[in-house]
């Protein structure tokens, strides 16, 4: 369907502010008249309609955020969550948690229920899977046309213009990396996910660089890329029992649970044998054994800056558009599986 042209649309267009725009459409006399009328005659042109939603956000305040999150099978998001509600209690507004479960199709159908029902003001947002995989991002970049602020948060396209909140990615994972190379590893295995994931590639550039820098070798036989989860285990174990490795980097929790318990199926010992390092610090690499080492994205505190960057933007009356990229920086968390 035809994207409806919008006051950004023909502002960019003439080479002219929203506001002019606006005020151009109203007849208001702070506009000059040949300017009036050449906003007019374009809009008319391309069947321009005042936007609804827009016009009624002008008007009230729900003081609902949503919060778009992918998946709860890490901590990470649960971390998230608690930074979110933290944070926009704090200034008086309420949450609404929705999950997207990887679908496209869920995503959508999220925003378009909480925008058009009028129940939010605005959008915090991790991208799904599918929606990375199918590149169609329309439904934000209407969303924010109708006036609705949106912050995205870890994974992030540069395809949509707004703010986003994200981690060094691909220096935190050259640290975890690295640290294995210092605990004298020199067969490291990577387990990530496929390229599109934004996440998982930036932290699959970083394993690449720590292993150039440290003069390694890159085997394409000990990286497993994981599209489908639920057949993780038997791709995760399959490169392990085939390959002589003596470390193992997991871009998140998950990943790296299953390849130490893939590594002790095979009666080795860890770190002894095989050293392991995770991404994400949640509950399960914690309280595993022996409790896993791993990069800390500090997802409390990319919530609370994600509110307050919202909140910003909900508060602000410019019409100019200039958005910002938040970059938190990472930390490793040293434990008995590297030691």
């Amino acid at each position: 369907m035809k994207r409806k042209i919008t006051l950004k649309d023909i502002a960019k267009e003439l080479s002219v502010s929203i506001s002019t725009v606006s005020k151009s459409l109203k007849d208001s006399s702070e506009i000059g008249e040949d300017t009036r009328e050449k906003v007019k005659a374009f809009a008319a042109l391309y069947n321009y309609k005042p936007n609804n939603i827009a016009i009624s956000l002008k008007n009230r305040r729900t003081k609902n955020i949503a919060l778009i999150i992918p998946e709860i099978v890490n901590d990470f998001f649960g971390e998230v969550i608690g930074g979110v509600e933290e944070a926009a209690n704090e200034k008086g507004y309420n949450v609404i948690v929705c999950l997207s479960n990887e679908s496209f199709d869920k995503e959508v159908v999220n925003i378009d229920t909480l925008a058009h029902g009028g129940q939010v003001d605005g959008f915090i947002i991790s991208l799904s899977k599918e929606t990375m995989l199918r590149q169609d991002y329309n439904h934000l970049i209407e969303v924010e046309n109708q006036g609705m602020p949106l912050v995205m948060v870890d994974r992030v396209t540069e395809q949509v213009l707004c703010d986003k909140v994200i981690v060094d990615d691909a220096r935190g994972s050259y640290n975890a990396v690295s640290h294995l190379i210092e605990q004298g590893r020199k067969k490291i295995a990577l387990i990530t996910t496929v390229d599109y994931i934004s996440v998982g590639h930036l932290r699959t550039q970083g394993y690449i660089k720590a292993l150039g820098d440290h003069g390694l070798e890159i085997n394409e036989d000990l990286i497993v890329r994981v599209d489908d989860i639920a057949k993780c285990e038997a791709q995760i174990a399959a490169m392990i029992k085939k390959n002589e490795i003596d470390g193992v980097f997991a871009v998140n929790e998950l990943f790296a649970v299953i390849a130490m318990q893939a590594v002790h199926q095979l009666g080795k010992n860890v770190p002894k044998d095989v050293a392991l390092i995770g991404f994400s610090d949640g509950k399960l690499l914690k309280h595993s054994t022996p409790a896993i080492s791993t990069v800390s994205q500090h997802g409390r505190e990319m919530g609370r800056i994600a509110v307050k960057m919202l909140i910003k933007r909900l508060l602000s009356d410019k019409e100019e558009e200039s958005f910002s990229t938040r970059v938190i920086k990472t930390s490793i968390i040293k434990r008995k599986s590297t030691e």
